[in-house]
């Protein structure tokens, strides 16, 4: 009895260890998807006309969307498939398609750092960044919650 108790206890101990991992895994992909909003949302407001356009701010956002971009792609182990997540089920059976995508969202920035100079280039060039947040919202994450 002793014996099968001392296995139970061990088992807990191991799957508490598990979630743990898995929940701080959920928590780190949250916060990397999270620095892209934000990275996104001061250009996205010079973008639509609701902010001054202001070089060093899309160059600091660009920059923060490439190294995020990097960061990502190691955020998508298999033990953070359940739990508190947003990311659908195709993030990890497609997960080579999800990581080229993070790999063209940092390139795309880097080329965009490379070509903005002013308010028209950044006109120009914001879009083809940010286009990439729709397909893998789309394809990759749970439809956001009704209000």
């Amino acid at each position: 009895m002793l014996r099968v108790m001392a296995v139970v206890a061990a088992l807990a101990v191991g799957a508490t260890a598990v979630w743990a991992q898995n929940a701080a895994g959920i928590a780190a992909r949250k916060d990397a998807m999270k620095a892209f909003g934000g990275a996104a949302k001061g250009p996205g407001g010079m973008a639509k006309g609701d902010a001054p356009f202001e070089l060093p701010k899309v160059q600091a956002s660009l920059k923060t969307i490439q190294e995020t971009a990097v960061k990502a792609k190691g955020l998508f182990p298999d033990d953070t498939k359940t739990g508190e997540t947003d990311a659908l089920p195709a993030a990890f059976e497609k997960k080579a398609d999800l990581m080229a995508r993070f790999d063209k969202l940092g390139a795309d920035a880097k080329a965009a750092e490379g070509a903005i100079k002013d308010e028209a280039s950044f006109k120009a060039e914001w879009p083809k960044v940010v286009s990439n947040c729709g397909g893998c919202h789309k394809e990759y994450r749970k439809p956001p919650a009704a209000k």
